[in-house]
């Protein structure tokens, strides 16, 4: 019996060694989502190699050059090392060039130069990644703020190429073979971008150029230096003897060359891809472990910090530092240069539900940097962004750029100037941009007749529901820096949403210039007045006024019977306007779980109100659900768009155990922890830990509950309350306790009040 506890004693040591060796960056796996194709989304992610928000990403590519689709997994060759900026295959790339070591004869198109690969001879990681090709060349890469570095290992008695390809939509390469150096620019875009945008890059070699030639759209010119046009690219010939490795320095700006060369000086000069590897690994430490989970399985450790890395993945930092170590940035707006900080590439459709909640609460210094950009992006342009990639991009609807300065400045980040952000919130809901995501479409009528008409304006019902919260954000703003008159206004036009509600059918539903209802009307159907989605999804769009909307529903024990509905009928559809099955609704169907549509966001929060109406152990079976069914660290590891970290941060706050329901309300709702313990680790050495006893896939809900040692009912957390540091424990069972968290004064924040 000694010798049996001896060994098992020495198994817990070795194991607790194990763990505690094992850094947070190790569970990571950035080929989670991207088995995607247009036709239906996994994720729709790539591998980016990079550093939290950092200014550029690095990734191999096996699309095409114009192709969203940067890196599918189910492509079995590699076309490039791309340095990318794109946010969605939606919205697609821009300032975006590719490099490509090639062996044997030479081939500079992206049509041409593919190699075949195996992901068993693939490493993706945050701060590395490496693949060995069919054909013996071996490529590493490693990622810093602006720059890269590469390592090349050429197959053995072949020529030697390495290519650089500046892409479309004019650009420039120049040859310095003296110093072994590339110099370059790319004009590519999208969209939104001023008329002297250009990514300037600069590269530096390890070893003499042998020989060189440039490609000028598909013409190429051996020996050329320089090229200059539509679409170049440049080839260079080395000739690195047998044991040696072909070492790329590159890094780029938006601001100019002289600055790429600081940047490239600041950052990867004389490094090397281990050294980048360290420092990289170092900061998604940091970053990450600022949320540790413990007492989870494997394969939930792997999910959870996968999904934490893509959420500090966006949005992209689009500042550099000047000489003095001063921020400062080209913008996407006027063109111009300015001091400060400029944040893009993110779509607050998506991410105002759940990202920049978190941000305010586990990185708030961010928050606070994001919030300056904003009022930034407003002096510049005359709109806050709602969709920048980098500038404005028509897509999407609502205002929430509002929701996002609200809930910061409720949660006390307030280093932005309060009065320039009112005065950018309102001209948000009072004009119209040259893109209709920009500003209010359909401002006029919404303040007229209390709603957007529809056909008249596409996405009609939606963009109501949309402006309603985002009203009560801009009152909840304007009365907190003393402005009474705009706080009043906001505050009625908030209960605007109240107007599309249809109680013979109990569903929002749209209406005409003239305040008819459109027919017919079905629930099931798509499109039309909604945004990737139908009535049963922009239905629970009510945020800031749950019981209002339970008001108009007859009371919770009916909107308890709509929720449970939502997830027992069937998954029927109708395509609507959009005329066929667009990914979002195969996602629905596939998940089987009703008309709940979680790989889209309109209605990811809508779990989370059975907590409004005294039901909270229904929220917290269809969480464990979600968790549990909708998610993995695979390829196929997300039922839809990622979308900017948005459907990372859903997983990442539920899996803790609370969600954002209402942003611009520092509360946060409970749900089902996943993890035994999580502990955060927050700014001004506050400590939070969730303490989940007896939690397991059985025991998923909670009996009881204490914080900070007190009796805890409630179905919320305020904000104070985490990030003063303390302790929520809870008891969890198998069974569902329905007599806790059932009074309304359990209930989370509503605007109208509770009336049963």
């Amino acid at each position: 019996m000694k010798r049996k506890t001896g060994i098992a004693g020495l198994l817990i040591l070795l194991t607790t060694v194990s763990l505690q060796a094992r850094e947070l960056v190790d569970y990571v796996n950035p080929l989670m989502g991207t088995e995607s194709t247009f036709e239906f989304s996994h994720g729709n992610t790539y591998p980016a190699v990079a550093v939290p928000w950092g200014v550029n990403f690095w990734t191999p590519q096996t699309g095409e050059n114009r192709s969203g689709w940067i890196y599918a997994y189910t492509d079995e060759e590699i076309r490039g090392f791309r340095q990318t900026h794109q946010p969605s295959p939606w919205i697609n790339d821009y300032g975006t060039f590719s490099v490509m070591p090639v062996s044997g004869d030479l081939k500079v198109s992206y049509k041409d130069r593919g190699v075949r690969f195996s992901h068993k001879n693939e490493i993706a990681r945050p701060d590395y990644y490496k693949v060995q090709f069919d054909n013996g060349i071996v490529t590493e890469l490693s990622a810093s703020r602006t720059g890269a570095v590469l390592d090349i290992t050429f197959a053995p008695g072949k020529e030697q190429y390495f290519i650089v390809d500046a892409y479309h939509g004019g650009c420039r390469l120049a040859i310095d073979k003296q110093n072994r150096r590339v110099t370059g620019y790319t004009k590519n875009n999208c969209g939104g971008v001023p008329s002297n945008f250009a990514n300037y890059f600069v590269l530096e070699f390890s070893h003499p150029i042998k020989d060189q030639g440039i490609q000028i759209n598909d013409d190429l010119f051996p020996g050329k230096l320089v090229g200059e046009h539509d679409r170049v690219c440049a080839y260079l010939q080395f000739d690195v003897p047998e044991g040696e490795n072909l070492t790329v320095r590159v890094a780029s700006s938006f601001i100019g060359e002289e600055q790429a060369w600081l940047n490239f000086d600041r950052e990867v000069k004389n490094k090397t891809v281990a050294d980048l590897k360290t420092e990289s690994a170092k900061l998604w430490n940091s970053m990450m472990g600022r949320i540790v989970a413990e007492g989870g399985s494997e394969e939930q450790m792997k999910t959870f910090y996968s999904c934490l890395y893509r959420v500090l993945l966006f949005p992209r930092e689009f500042y550099e530092f000047d000489e003095s170590g001063k921020p400062v940035y080209y913008s996407p707006y006027d063109g111009k240069i300015h001091a400060g900080y400029m944040y893009t590439d993110n779509g607050f459709w998506d991410t105002f539900r759940a990202v920049h909640p978190l941000f305010t609460l586990v990185y708030p210094e961010v928050s606070e940097r994001i919030m300056q950009a904003l009022v930034n992006s407003y002096e510049e342009s005359g709109f806050l962004p709602e969709w920048a990639s980098p500038g404005h991009r028509g897509c999407m609807i609502g205002n929430n750029s509002l929701s996002l300065i609200t809930d910061a400045w409720m949660k006390g980040i307030r280093n932005f100037d309060a009065k320039k952000a009112l005065e950018a919130m309102v001209h948000q809901t009072q004009a119209q941009g040259r893109e209709t995501s920009v500003g209010r479409n359909g401002f006029e009528e919404y303040d007229k007749l209390g709603y957007v008409p529809y056909p008249d304006y596409v996405e009609a019902t939606a963009k109501t529901l949309e402006y309603a919260y985002s009203d009560w954000c801009l009152s909840r703003f304007a009365a907190s820096i003393g402005n009474v008159s705009i706080a009043e206004a906001y505050e009625k036009k908030s209960q605007n949403y109240k107007n599309l509600f249809d109680p013979s059918y109990g569903f929002m539903r749209a209406k005409n210039k003239n305040g008819e209802w459109i027919e017919p009307f079905r629930a099931i159907e798509w499109g039309g007045p909604f945004t990737e989605g139908s009535s049963w999804h922009y239905t629970w769009s009510v945020m800031h006024d749950v019981q209002g909307l339970a008001q108009l529903m007859g009371g919770h024990e009916q909107m308890g019977a709509k929720l449970d509905s939502m997830f027992n009928a069937p998954a029927d559809y109708n395509v609507g306007t959009y005329g066929f099955v667009i990914h979002e609704i195969a996602e629905m169907v596939a998940l089987d779980m009703g008309q709940y549509a979680h790989g889209n966001q309109p209605v990811q929060h809508a779990i989370y109100l059975y907590n409004y109406i005294g039901q909270p152990w229904k929220a917290q079976y269809h969480i464990r659900e979600v968790l549990n069914r909708l998610y993995n660290s695979g390829p196929k590891g997300y039922c839809g768009d990622e979308d900017n970290g948005q459907t990372s941060a859903w997983y990442v706050c539920s899996a803790m155990g609370f969600y954002p329901v209402c942003p611009g309300q520092p509360e946060y709702v409970l749900g089902a922890p996943l993890f035994q313990k999580v502990t955060l680790n927050l700014p001004n050495n506050k400590v939070f830990v969730i303490d989940a006893h007896n939690n397991s896939d059985k025991n998923l809900y909670i009996d009881s509950a204490k914080l900070n040692g007190e009796k805890f009912a409630r179905n919320y957390l305020t904000h104070k309350e985490i990030s003063s540091g303390g302790e929520l424990s809870l008891k969890m069972n198998a069974k569902p306790n329905m007599k806790r968290g059932v009074q309304p004064k359990d209930f989370p924040y509503s605007y109208s009040e509770y009336k049963p």
